[in-house]
């Protein structure tokens, strides 16, 4: 490695950690004090940082709160364009969203503050969806292209769909259980029983 090389790696590293502690801070300061009760000026100095830094990071307090869900949408595609297309649509989605739960897990206390903020301010939710709905459609593209089907089709749709639902019961039961189960092992078990066509348990 180059120094060039170790320069840009320690300032990624940099800018990582400066991202990371402006949303502990804001998630933290909102938290305690409710969402019109902070400002930006509040969560700089916490996060030891000028509000102008804070703008080279986040447009808005509210991006600060839900997190970067353009850089989540690129990692899941990034994730599902390296699982081998000869596998089937939904079990490529359940890897390349174990990458992510991986990710989450690994940072799991900024998440589980995040999810119980976002869960108490309607209007971050709200935010959170209109992400996430953006997200979906590109894996719907995603998942078109992989099988040869026209993006209008359904099957494209409803696996993404029928994904997504998974991994929001992963994550439910994770946070209701405030970490103290393994989102990966929730998520496979989710998908699990998506598979095994979600059979009425009083039958067996």
């Amino acid at each position: 490695m180059t120094s060039d090389d170790t320069t840009l790696g320690r300032r990624d590293r940099k800018k990582r950690q400066t991202r990371a502690a402006l949303a502990t801070a804001a998630l933290r300061l909102v938290a305690e004090r409710g969402l019109d009760q902070v400002t930006v000026e509040e969560i700089s100095e916490a996060a030891d940082v000028s509000a102008r830094t804070f703008f080279n990071y986040f447009p808005t307090k509210d991006d600060a709160l839900v997190g970067d869900t353009e850089a989540d949408r690129d990692g899941v595609l990034r994730a599902l364009a390296a699982v081998p297309t000869e596998q089937p649509a939904l079990e490529a989605l359940r890897r390349a969203l174990a990458e992510v739960v991986d990710e989450v897990q690994g940072d799991a206390e900024l998440w589980l503050l995040r999810m119980r903020v976002v869960m108490q301010h309607p209007v971050l939710l709200a935010r959170l969806v209109s992400g996430n709905a953006a997200t979906e459609q590109a894996l719907v593209e995603a998942v078109a292209a992989r099988t040869g089907l026209p993006p209008d089709d359904a099957y494209p749709t409803l696996v993404v769909a029928v994904a997504g639902a998974a991994l929001r019961t992963a994550m439910v039961r994770w946070a209701a259980s405030d970490g103290g189960r393994s989102l990966g092992a929730l998520l496979d078990e989710a998908f699990a029983a998506v598979a095994a066509g979600l059979p009425d348990p009083r039958t067996g």
